[in-house]
């Protein structure tokens, strides 16, 4: 007589409440799987027995297995709660081990670094300076908080219906202070070198049947006014005379008058090399005299001598114009396209794009001129109103980081403040042939085994890897009405085993009593 069975059973019920009571515990927990204690029956084995009279001695627990079935998802307002739809897992850092969950719920560390709530760090693939993920070994993910570096416009790529029944501008020459003397104006922004926005303005003439004239206006002053007026920029003279009075502003101690005499010689020296260079440009006895208004004897005594260079830099910028020279000719054919091979027998031949170099005055720090590129060739003449219908400039300002999300695909995207966006690294998730042979470790995480197989790591949406989905999270996949009924068939089978022992030890008693 034994009471094995029934004390085997009595454990076995017991270890069944304890991982019903576990899934109860865990109901809302993120990421947890909930867990089933399997159970095999014992028998004695005999060399010479049947085994079909053996009655067997009890039971045991053969294995407590999870179930990795998907949870629902539930939206959230974190961006970096991150969801698994479908299979894998996270794989995360802990110190140098390497652990999976299916726990989501992320935050960014001091250093930058992605981590969980017990600091473990997210792992995936990172990205070059150009923000190309470069798949290889994973590596811990940190976001770079640095800001992006601008890009300088090189191309314009402009389309722009003319409308053929426009007439000609009753004002000649083009003058973009004249409205009469041209018939469309578009500006697009553009950038330089330092991601300084600045405006570029085509200026569209009509000049006869199915031919147009463009000019081209850098922030508010004509190409080729604009390139005289920058000759103060470049002249020894007076980059000279910038320095000594930059010598004069920071001398100790300071002496007003020698800054009062710098800033008139500078003014007198940028004058002067403006004056040239508008006179090569072919300016009038007007338009020079216009120039020689800004320095020298013609400026009131006080005026240039108050002024930083910056500020007399703009008073002759202001009032330098040249005769303007067009950028470009358009000629159209009789189906309203462009005549590209009539604009290539025009004298010297006009082909597209077409080359525009716009000097950056006053100076910024970035190079001085802008080379850009400007194509047509989508441009059209038709008899409706003239309207731009399309314009795309590359180049860009500087960035600072606002924001990032991460995609279905785990590619992590910062947003920045001059509206690009840039790849940051990408989450991967990772697989197991036998998820059920990973080892619990707490804390929402599992650890590799021989048995779960070695881990097969990819991008998120392929193969075995379910989809990313950010602002939400898997909710424990534990059903509580089932496991409520569980826990009564486990409390009955603990009874029922309790009475076995019970009834086995009132026959014992009776054994006993014989005597």
């Amino acid at each position: 007589m034994s009471f094995q069975q029934g004390l085997s059973g009595l454990n076995g019920a017991a270890k069944s409440l304890d991982v019903i009571g576990n899934n109860i515990a865990n109901s809302g927990t993120v990421g947890f799987k909930q867990s089933q204690a399997q159970f095999a029956d014992i028998y004695a084995s005999s060399l010479y027995g049947v085994s079909g009279n053996q009655a067997g001695i009890g039971v045991a627990v053969s294995q407590v297995t999870q179930s990795f079935t998907q949870g629902n998802l539930e939206t959230s307002a974190n961006p970096l709660d991150i969801a698994i739809n479908g299979g894998g897992f996270f794989r995360t850092n802990a110190g140098g081990t390497i652990q999976y969950s299916r726990n989501g719920q992320f935050q960014v560390d001091k250093n930058g670094f992605i981590v969980n709530a017990q600091n473990a760090q997210l792992t995936g693939y990172p990205v070059d300076a150009n923000g190309k993920v470069l798949a290889g070994a994973p590596v811990a993910l940190q976001i770079d908080p640095g800001d992006m570096s601008p890009q300088a416009t090189t191309k314009v790529d402009t389309q722009i219906n003319l409308n053929s029944n426009s007439e000609m501008p009753t004002t000649v020459p083009f003058s973009m202070n004249q409205p009469t003397s041209y018939n469309k104006q578009i500006p697009v922004a553009v950038y330089d070198t330092l991601g300084n926005a600045h405006t570029m303005s085509m200026f569209y003439v009509k000049t006869g049947t199915n031919t147009w004239d463009v000019y081209t206006a850098s922030d508010d002053l004509e190409v080729t006014s604009g390139k005289a007026a920058a000759a103060l920029q470049t002249d020894p003279a007076a980059l000279a005379a910038r320095t000594a009075y930059q010598a004069a502003v920071t001398a100790v101690p300071q002496v007003p008058a020698n800054v009062a005499s710098a800033a008139i010689a500078y003014a007198n020296a940028a004058g002067a090399a403006v004056t040239t260079a508008a006179g090569a440009s072919g300016a009038s006895t007007a338009q020079l005299a216009a120039i020689a208004a800004t320095y020298g004897s013609a400026v009131a005594n006080g005026v240039n001598s108050t002024r930083t260079p910056d500020q007399i830099d703009a008073a002759i910028a202001a009032a330098t114009v040249v005769p303007a020279v067009k950028t470009a000719s358009l000629i159209f054919n009789s189906v309203g396209s462009l005549d590209k091979a009539a604009m290539l027998a025009l004298n010297p031949p006009q082909t597209l794009p077409i080359d525009v170099t716009l000097p950056i005055i006053p100076a910024t720090g970035a190079n001085g001129t802008l080379a850009i590129k400007v194509d047509f060739s989508n441009s059209t003449q038709l008899g409706i109103a003239t309207s731009e219908k399309k314009t795309i400039a590359d180049g860009y300002a500087a960035g600072q980081l606002s924001r990032f999300v991460v995609g279905a695909d785990g590619i992590i995207q910062g947003q920045y403040s001059n509206g690009r966006t840039r790849d940051l690294g990408q989450v991967i998730v990772t697989s197991f042939t036998n998820p059920n042979g990973l080892q619990p470790l707490g804390n929402n995480a599992w650890g590799e085994t021989s048995t779960s197989g070695s881990p097969i790591i990819g991008e998120p949406g392929t193969g075995t890897a379910g989809s990313l989905r950010s602002s939400a999270v898997e909710v424990s996949n534990v059903d509580l009405t089932a496991e409520l009924v569980n826990m009564i068939t486990a409390q009955r089978a603990y009874q029922a085993n309790a009475q076995t022992i019970k009834t086995q030890d009132s026959i014992l008693q009776t054994l006993v009593n014989l005597r």
